[in-house]
């Protein structure tokens, strides 16, 4: 029922070093940037009014200090997830796009094909990563229904819950965009998730990395 649904307000972590040279992070452990930390805390006054239930976050230091950002403001603890982590990429960590592509092109093609079954970098498979992010949204979803709840993530895990909410298959082209630490709204209910908004970022105009230290 529409009454029962939950709220669920997505928020891909602040910028980090390697997000800005286009360096593959995955599970590796990459804190905020200046500018990530800015966001952050940007975000957190946007939302400072959103009533909240519940934070959860991956357990990456990048999401988890996007949530703390979040938490202080909201005055709750942090729900840590190791299921909401960005998907493993194995040997193509920490690589650009361009030296993967030099170092492994058959398996860049295959990446870029966005095939199913891949699994990338000796990583994780997108059905394997999809099902994962999947289960921890609908998990945390059914533990506050009729409520709102933020849970802290990645880029690669709020594509997965794009893709559920609005029927798009895993292995099509993405037209959506996944800024750091912009404001994505869906529902969630026992059927499934439904799009309600996604890249809010009108908090973040004219924060750029020339504004903060480095």
């Amino acid at each position: 029922m529409l009454e029962q649904a939950t709220r669920l307000i997505l928020i891909r972590h602040g910028e980090t070093a390697w997000n800005r040279a286009t360096r593959i992070q995955g599970h590796t452990d990459i804190p905020l940037s200046a500018l990530g930390q800015a966001q952050a805390q940007r975000l957190a006054e946007a939302l400072a009014d959103e009533p909240l239930a519940a934070i959860y976050s991956s357990d990456l230091s990048r999401a988890r200090e996007t949530a703390e950002a979040l938490a202080r403001v909201q005055g709750l603890p942090i729900r840590f997830d190791a299921a909401l982590r960005e998907r493993a990429f194995g040997r193509f960590e920490g690589l650009s796009w361009e030296e993967i592509a030099q170092a492994y092109p058959e398996d860049a093609a295959r990446w870029r094909r966005r095939e199913p079954d891949f699994e990338v970098g000796g990583g994780e498979s997108l059905n394997t990563f999809s099902v994962r992010c999947l289960t921890a949204a609908q998990r945390a979803a059914a533990a506050h229904a009729g409520q709102s709840i933020a849970l802290v993530a990645h880029g690669g895990v709020l594509d997965c819950l794009h893709r559920a909410a609005t029927r798009v298959a895993l292995d099509a082209p993405r037209s959506w965009q996944l800024g750091n630490a912009t404001i994505n709204r869906l529902l969630a209910t026992a059927e499934g998730f439904t799009l309600i908004g996604w890249n809010d970022d009108r908090h973040l105009a004219g924060l750029s990395a020339d504004d903060v230290a480095a």
